[in-house]
């Protein structure tokens, strides 16, 4: 399984692998495990994943692939046709 968002976010901004892991000081088949979806990120590599490309590092955590998706587009004011809005505005 593969997260998509956070290859996503990674292309938008024109990044390899191996840019990522070096901005993020994490080894790039780490950082890869992480976007594959093999391995989770610690809250402190998240942030640092996070940081490089610009996002709230809280959605890693976020068990709602919907949910987000829909963040990342309201992050980046960016219209989402594929998700659901009322699970968008749920109160968790």
């Amino acid at each position: 399984m593969l997260r998509r968002w956070l290859q996503e976010e990674r292309l938008k901004k024109e990044k390899t692998h191996d840019d990522v892991a070096r901005e993020a000081g994490i080894k790039r088949a780490y950082y890869t495990m992480i976007e594959n979806a093999t391995r989770d990120p610690s809250v402190k590599v998240a942030k640092r994943i996070a940081r490089v490309l610009g996002f709230d590092w809280i959605i890693f955590f976020d068990s709602q692939s919907n949910v987000t998706t829909h963040r990342l587009a309201a992050l980046n004011n960016m219209p989402n046709d594929n998700a659901s809005t009322h699970r968008f505005n749920k109160k968790e």
